[in-house]
């Protein structure tokens, strides 16, 4: 079978199944895992050269509208005839049923079926030592200017639940929402996670978020829980996000002392 992803995600979820050989190119932001970094590309996700994708004679491609833009993409796939899979996740539980969707469409349904089990395990252990804990108010930032948090239809706000914290921007109602600095300072968060996206990622720095005006009276900001993570492990919906709800869950973990409530 001739496999083609067009996001990192997807490239992520296949070689998970064990599709590594089968796949034949890849968007041009695909980096894990390291035998990726020699096969051939196709452009960027949201850019992706269809005529190239079409050359390949590729037997699926497989898109996600997780990455905004994407549509384009999709339809000049259905203009071509291209066979094709869109994969479309807000939560985690959605990210382990495109895993199986994904060895469904491939014909390794047995397969993908482990690979969830093996995750869903993982998570059952997290929700096992973050049980009892209180609930710790978290603030997901994708986007600096203007500032895009995660909202209620997005995987880390199912993430944050499960460690035993809460989106404080969890009342909106959508993946993610441009707001204004001052709302933050409003919600008073007791952990930041920064996770920008693409290029911004080596720009990130705890001291940059502690400059924001009146951001010094967050309380988070006060004790030092600005943590800038990886958007390998919370912006991609893969199994990879069990990597990194597990960092999540210390994260969390460390901001509730043994005895402290």
């Amino acid at each position: 079978m001739r496999l083609v992803s067009l996001c990192p995600s997807n490239t992520e979820i296949l070689f998970a199944l064990g599709l590594g050989p089968q796949v034949v190119a890849v968007d041009d932001w695909s980096d894990w895992p390291d035998e990726v970094i020699e096969l051939p590309r196709v452009g960027p996700d949201l850019r992706a050269d269809l005529g190239r994708v079409a050359a390949l004679e590729p037997d699926l491609v497989i898109a996600s509208l997780s990455v905004p833009g994407m549509e384009r993409n999709v339809e000049g796939l259905r203009e071509r005839g291209l066979p094709h899979l869109v994969l479309d996740p807000h939560s985690l539980d959605d990210v382990l049923k495109d895993i199986e969707r994904v060895g469904e469409a491939c014909g390794i349904r047995g397969r993908a079926l482990s690979v969830v089990q093996e995750a869903r395990g993982r998570i059952e252990r997290v929700c096992a030592r973050a049980s009892g804990r209180p609930k710790r108010r978290l603030y997901w930032e994708w986007w600096p200017k203007p500032l895009i948090v995660a909202g209620a239809r997005s995987w880390v706000d199912q993430m944050s639940d499960l460690v035993g914290g809460r989106n404080v921007f969890g009342g909106i109602d959508a993946p993610s929402a441009a707001i204004e600095p001052d709302e933050v300072v409003s919600r008073d968060p007791e952990l930041l996670l920064i996770c920008w996206c693409g290029t911004l990622q080596r720009l990130q720095e705890p001291s940059r978020i502690a400059r924001r005006p009146g951001w010094d009276r967050i309380a988070g900001v006060a004790a030092g829980r600005v943590h800038c993570v990886s958007e390998a492990l919370f912006g991609r919906p893969s199994q990879r996000l069990i990597d990194g709800l597990e960092l999540l869950n210390d994260l969390v973990a460390r901001t509730c002392p043994a005895g402290v409530p």
